[in-house]
């Protein structure tokens, strides 16, 4: 398929916005995507460009509408079909998308292979990064400021929802069938319920799963209904094509006890992970999914690369919670120049040792390679230990002979040693210096920086369907966690823009202030996403 000719200047004077520039209000959402998105996104087309071939094959859809209708997918949670609809019947999308009034929309399917192009050319973060450079640009996000990292996990709702559109689908093309069989006379007293329930009516996308669950039980026993009418109808009807197919999808589907219907239990979703980052405005700059059998420490390198890439620099502080805080990522942190705050773990627990007789009860200096127990006594050794292979340095203290008549021998030295030893590693000083920090109402106050991600979390969840993947495989989670973050990083944005100008508004009116605040409304597989923000 070849990339269609892109005509700015013909569009623009065609367009739904050239037509009738007063329809919208100048703060409208989609009038300011128009404004502000649109000339964006038109900039990434020699990139998309690569996914099509120069001059072979017919020309398919612009892929800059293609791109606009993916973000509002994200921003208003519709499917693929109903993004189509709406390209073709909703005013709102044709101004955004720069499209002319006739414009009749395209096949679903597009959307599909689409996706598949940005994902087989590596042009799956070409929106979000084109976004983050706009915003750059017009100074929303600084090239380093303080930051906030987080991880959700991402499960999918393809199986839940597949499995009660099969089923409504499948009763619908059954009740087609037999409507065309029968004559009004015939029908029963249910026929137009499940007329209007399975062929005239959609599944909300947007319900929730307890919904979701019950409209399932209610298919079933529609079903149910619907096969009880038919054992003494004629054969011709009883045996058609599509409602043999409805048995068949019934007995897949559902188990019947007691003469009512109980939904298959589903098979568990794999898992995957991962991880994104917000500004002072609170934008996500970075989004990266990783296997969710991979831990949150790889994901913070992985973060701030990817990041960098969009051309912003290590934050000055970043905060996390205890996944990411370790004594070398500490040492990394401060040899880069940068803090990373957050609560650092407990050590590990030993069988038979009470808390107060864990490492953190040791006064170790590395430095001076000397450690004080709780019973005061200072170590009698000090051996350094080097793991070539991993490259890791640790240090063993021993207490000989103090350990022998020391009072707290029965509770400090485990069972089975005729001393303790404790074995920690070379920057166990910044990790003994973090876990006294944090018992500080300091240190507690300035976490309390870190609090609006779980906000924003709940806003991707919320409003743009962050815990729920739509698609299988991981290359097609990742590419929907990334338009996530751009319709987030677009709405955000566009909500900016129009409280500047209705606050613009207000003061030509005479009001003295205006008081507002930006609240947040907030990834087959599952996945663990992490989220790295600006405070």
């Amino acid at each position: 398929m070849s990339l269609p000719q892109f005509d700015v200047q013909g569009s623009l004077f065609e367009s739904l916005g050239a037509i009738a520039p007063e329809l919208f209000a100048d703060n409208d959402k989609y009038k300011l995507f128009a404004k502000k998105v649109w000339p964006v996104l038109a900039q990434c087309r020699e990139q998309l460009g690569e996914c099509y071939q120069a001059d072979n094959g017919r020309p398919g859809v612009e892929p800059i509408v293609l791109l606009g209708v993916l973000i509002f997918q994200f921003l208003e949670r519709v499917p693929d079909r109903q993004a189509v609809e709406l390209v073709k019947y909703h005013l709102g999308w044709k101004l955004a998308l720069n499209l002319k009034l006739s414009e009749g929309g395209f096949h679903p399917t597009t959307l599909v292979y689409f996706r598949q192009r940005l994902i087989e050319h590596a042009k799956a973060d070409v929106a979000m990064r084109a976004v983050l450079a706009a915003l750059q640009k017009e100074g929303l996000i600084p090239k380093r400021s303080k930051q906030r990292l987080d991880s959700t996990h991402v499960l999918s709702a393809l199986s839940d929802l597949s499995a009660l559109e099969c089923v409504r689908e499948t009763l619908g093309l059954a009740l087609e069938e037999l409507g065309r069989g029968l004559a009004k006379s015939e029908r029963p007293d249910f026929w137009e319920l499940f007329w209007e329930r399975y062929v005239e009516s959609k599944l909300d996308y947007k319900s929730g799963q307890e919904v979701l669950k019950n409209k399932h039980g209610q298919a079933g026993e529609d079903c149910l209904r619907l096969f009880e009418w038919l054992e003494p109808m004629a054969p011709e009807l009883r045996y058609g094509q599509q409602v043999e197919l409805l048995r068949e999808v019934f007995a897949q589907q559902y188990l019947v006890k007691a003469g009512q219907p109980e939904a298959v239990k589903e098979h568990a979703p794999g898992s995957l992970p991962e991880k994104d980052a917000l500004n002072p405005k609170r934008f996500i700059t970075s989004i990266v999914t990783q296997k969710a059998i991979a831990s949150d420490d790889p994901g913070l390198d992985e973060t701030l690369r990817d990041q960098a890439a969009s051309g912003l620099d290590r934050p000055t502080e970043l905060y996390v919670d205890g996944a990411y805080v370790s004594a070398a990522r500490l040492q990394e942190a401060k040899d880069q120049d940068w803090e990373l705050i957050g609560p650092a773990q407990p050590s590990a627990n030993r069988s038979g040792l009470r808390s107060a007789y864990r490492i953190e009860a040791f006064a170790i200096d590395i430095a001076k390679r000397t450690a004080r127990c709780p019973g005061e006594y200072e170590s009698t050794q000090c051996s350094r230990l080097e793991e070539a292979k991993r490259q890791k340095v640790s240090f063993r203290f021993e207490w000989s002979y103090h350990c022998r008549c020391c009072p707290l021998r029965s509770e400090c030295v485990p069972a089975g040693q005729s001393h303790r030893t404790i074995v920690v590693g070379q920057y166990h000083d910044l990790l003994q210096q973090r876990r006294r920090d944090q018992r500080t109402e300091q240190f507690k106050e300035r976490m309390q920086q870190r609090n609006a991600i779980e906000g924003t979390i709940s806003e991707l969840a919320r409003a743009h369907g962050l815990r729920r993947s739509r698609y299988r495989g991981f290359a097609k989670v990742e590419l929907q966690n990334l338009f996530i973050g751009t319709a987030c990083n677009v709405k955000r944005w566009l909500r900016i823009v129009a409280e500047t100008k209705i606050g613009s508004n207000i003061h030509f009116l005479h009001f003295k202030s205006v008081l507002y605040s930006l609240r947040p409304l907030f990834l087959g597989p599952s996945a663990e996403l992490q989220f790295l923000f600006r405070p």
